[in-house]
């Protein structure tokens, strides 16, 4: 039934399929981890991706299912809910930043932050996260610049 469904962003766009495909690619992150889906995860990152938080960073897709998995076993889900995101985009590149929270399965909220992304449009007409950098709350970012 929804095979054929279109998406249709819920926020006011004038850029274009390019910013409504990256949009859906964040928001894909949330679900897809809050629901245990670490396979269609991973599909999210480029094969070379790298993914940084907590000052570590996992190198390549493998990796990064690998850690999120490890960290995010069925009882400690809760989920990620994100801000409107500030996406600048040049061609088959994107730069994002997104401001997050993430709530315990009683509401609590856990931790909250901004992830700033670099994103590739894939020879499939997917947008992958390249980079993906979680900076919590206070901190500062280490491997990618602030928004403009």
């Amino acid at each position: 039934m929804f095979a054929e469904a279109r998406y249709v962003s819920l926020m006011a766009s004038d850029g274009g399929p390019g910013i409504d495909g990256v949009r859906q690619t964040i928001a894909r992150y949330c679900f897809l981890c809050d629901d245990g889906r670490f396979e269609e995860w991973g599909d999210l990152f480029t094969v070379d991706t790298r993914f940084h938080v907590m000052g570590t960073t996992q190198h390549g897709r493998a990796a990064t299912v690998e850690f999120i998995e490890a960290g995010q076993p069925p009882e400690q889900r809760g989920k990620h809910l994100i801000g409107a995101s500030l996406i600048l985009l040049d061609g088959d590149h994107a730069t994002a930043w997104t401001d997050f929270i993430f709530v315990d399965r009683r509401g609590a909220v856990l931790s909250s932050g901004r992830y700033h992304d670099e994103l590739i449009r894939s020879d499939d007409g997917a947008w992958r996260f390249a980079v993906r950098e979680i900076v919590f709350t206070g901190a500062t970012p280490e491997l990618t610049d602030g928004p403009p």
